[in-house]
């Protein structure tokens, strides 16, 4: 008769067993699918571009090559571009997909799902592909804080997830659908996901924003300093639900407002580096306004004459951070020039820390997101394919 001890461990290794099968099934499936069409539930993160090397652990580490045989590694894995392919120990690939027991560590951080690695451009390019509610969990306390009300996390996983299936559907022939960064939503994988992430999920799962039963664009920004902007002053188009409301729930934040002073020779460095001919720059005013108050030009005064420089511009040259919003007012102060402003953000949209005070007000998610939406409907993804 077998003792207890070698009935258990013949248990564990036909449970290793299994996982292990079933993991390399997922990605040899990976590697020779992923550039097909995905799965309806699995969304496609740029979470590294123009890397000239990158490092890859795990627990139970596995790796494919772009035929789907496998490839024997060691963990961590050093991966280096190398004449528009990946290199690793000296032998090169077309592509490699990486999947480990619980999640792949790119530089660090951990990631769910797998991680895919090619050359584009000017170097590695890795694509986290992954289940997308699994996603929007990684994502909450990067956008917000899970510490905020659970009617504003709902309110962030629906537009995200609204935002991320849209894009999907603009990029399905591309690489990847998104981008980790502000660019499209901030991502940095599964390390600070916590139980109030994913119940914000969970309980609005598979549900979008929608406007006459179509997908919308969700954007969204941190705060919009007192009224949200309309669509066409930002990207020029006008789109019927995205036409700017009043919002004086986030003035009630911290964020509201912003000061920042920089030197005029500052200023004019970051204004050459951009493209501008701002050589010799002596003052910096306001310009026109838009319909929503924010600021439609900004006048540089240089050696030769007047700049006019669109507000969006200014702030892409001058730096998102530096610069929070285009609601702000300018003055020269003994060779600096002085900002004060309103608002963090492009103002397009979902203010979050409006939704974080209308939640604490007692709106529901679905209030907070036909206020900044008007027009809009939720619906079920799975309904209005």
């Amino acid at each position: 008769m077998w003792s207890y001890h070698r009935v258990l461990q013949l248990i564990k290794i036909r449970i290793f067993l299994v996982g292990f099968l079933i993991v390399t099934a997922f990605v040899v499936s990976a590697g020779r699918k992923s550039d097909a069409a995905l799965s309806s539930d699995t969304i496609r993160v740029a979470i590294a571009k123009n890397a000239q090397g990158v490092t890859v652990d795990g627990e139970g580490l596995l790796a494919v090559r772009e035929s789907g045989a496998a490839v024997a590694v060691k963990a961590p894995v050093t991966v280096k571009a190398s004449r528009g392919e990946v290199a690793v120990d000296g032998v090169t690939y077309r592509r490699l997909v990486f999947s480990a027991a619980s999640a792949v560590q790119i530089n660090g951080k951990p990631y769910r799902g797998i991680a895919e690695i090619s050359f584009s451009d000017k170097g590695l390019v890795v694509v986290n592909e992954l289940p997308l509610e699994d996603y929007l969990v990684g994502l909450i306390n990067c956008e917000i804080s899970s510490a905020w009300p659970i009617e504003a996390i709902k309110a962030q996983a629906v537009i995200a997830r609204t935002y991320a299936i849209n894009r999907r559907e603009a990029r399905r022939n591309a690489l990847y659908h998104l981008e980790s960064s502000v660019i499209d939503q901030v991502y940095n994988g599964c390390e600070i996901e916590d139980s109030r992430a994913r119940r914000g999920v969970s309980e609005t799962a598979g549900e979008v924003l929608t406007y006459e039963g179509a997908v919308i664009q969700a954007f969204y920004h941190s705060n919009c300093g007192g009224k949200t902007e309309a669509a066409e002053n930002v990207w020029g188009a006008s789109i019927p639900y995205l036409k700017g409301v009043d919002c004086q729930y986030c003035l009630l934040s911290s964020s509201s407002s912003w000061d920042q002073r920089l030197p005029l020779r500052e200023l004019e460095g970051r204004l050459r580096a951009a493209g501008f001919k701002a050589a010799g720059l002596t003052d910096i005013r306001g310009g026109a306004r838009n319909n929503r108050g924010r600021l439609k030009t900004v006048i540089a005064v240089v050696q030769r004459g007047d700049i006019a420089i669109t507000g969006d511009q200014f702030r892409k040259a001058v730096g998102y951070g530096v610069i929070k919003s285009t609601n702000f007012t300018v003055k020269v102060v003994n060779g600096d020039a002085v900002f004060s402003g309103l608002g963090n953000g492009h103002g397009v949209g979902l203010c979050q820390w409006g939704a974080k005070q209308r939640a604490l007000e007692g709106f529901s998610y679905a209030e907070i997101l036909s206020y900044y939406y008007p027009g809009t409907e939720l619906k079920m993804l799975s309904d209005i394919r």
